[in-house]
């Protein structure tokens, strides 16, 4: 795999935490106006990054996404294991940018996590939250897939309607686990945060990387029985 795709992962999910988490921390997670700004901050940032890194990388920016188009068989082992390496490093730096931003800035962080996921909108329960991230990225990955497929041609609208659509699950799952979908997305954070003290940040990150990834892979097993192998 060429270092541009790689580079072009880390870039755009970077970008994605930076900005996305970025806009919960400084407004916060309120019903008013906190959840409608967080939603569409993630989902404008993909509709940003899809139509300047897609023709690069793909513009997976998420390892879920990655484990499909794998299952799809649109890209081999050793390059999903570097996008996800890439991904996951951008998603650290991205949330290292944003506690220098806040630090140096002294910037109230309204999350308390830099943006990090949790289980208390959902009682703590871990089966719950596994629930919540499975539907959402079961939804999110099927719309991707469709829209992505050579079969359907949906040409130049697709960034637009992925990023939607990641608008969307955020609408209902911010209030229950912070809205994951996106493993890469919830360990930079959760890791930033434990660094710099708050060790309840990485003590349910599991559920947020299980989640997104069962979703993801059911994502993949489903559309291929409705809608048949891509053509490539």
């Amino acid at each position: 795999m060429k270092i541009q795709k790689a580079a072009a992962e880390f870039i755009g999910t970077m970008a994605l935490v930076i900005l996305g988490c970025g806009t919960a921390m400084l407004v916060g997670c309120d019903v008013v106006g906190g959840y409608l700004m967080t939603a569409l901050a993630f989902g404008l940032s993909i509709v940003a990054m899809a139509y300047s890194i897609g023709n690069v990388s793909g513009c997976h920016i998420n390892p879920a996404v990655s484990l499909a188009m794998l299952m799809r068989g649109k890209m081999s082992v050793s390059e999903f294991v570097q996008y996800v390496i890439a991904q996951c490093l951008g998603a650290l730096a991205g949330a290292g940018v944003l506690a220098l931003i806040f630090k140096l800035g002294d910037v109230q962080d309204l999350t308390g996590g830099f943006g990090s996921n949790g289980l208390a909108g959902v009682g703590g329960s871990a089966v719950a939250g596994l629930i919540v991230e499975i539907v959402l990225t079961f939804v999110f990955v099927t719309a991707i897939l469709g829209v992505t497929s050579n079969k359907a041609k949906h040409g130049s609208f697709g960034g637009l309607v992925i990023g939607l659509t990641l608008a969307l699950v955020h609408i209902l799952g911010i209030g229950l686990t912070g809205t994951s979908v996106n493993p890469a997305r919830s360990i930079g954070p959760a890791v930033v945060a434990a660094i710099a003290g708050n060790a309840d940040a990485v003590t349910s990150l599991w559920v947020f990387i299980v989640g997104p990834l069962i979703g993801a892979a059911i994502a993949a097993v489903v559309y291929t029985l409705i809608a048949g192998k891509d053509e490539q």
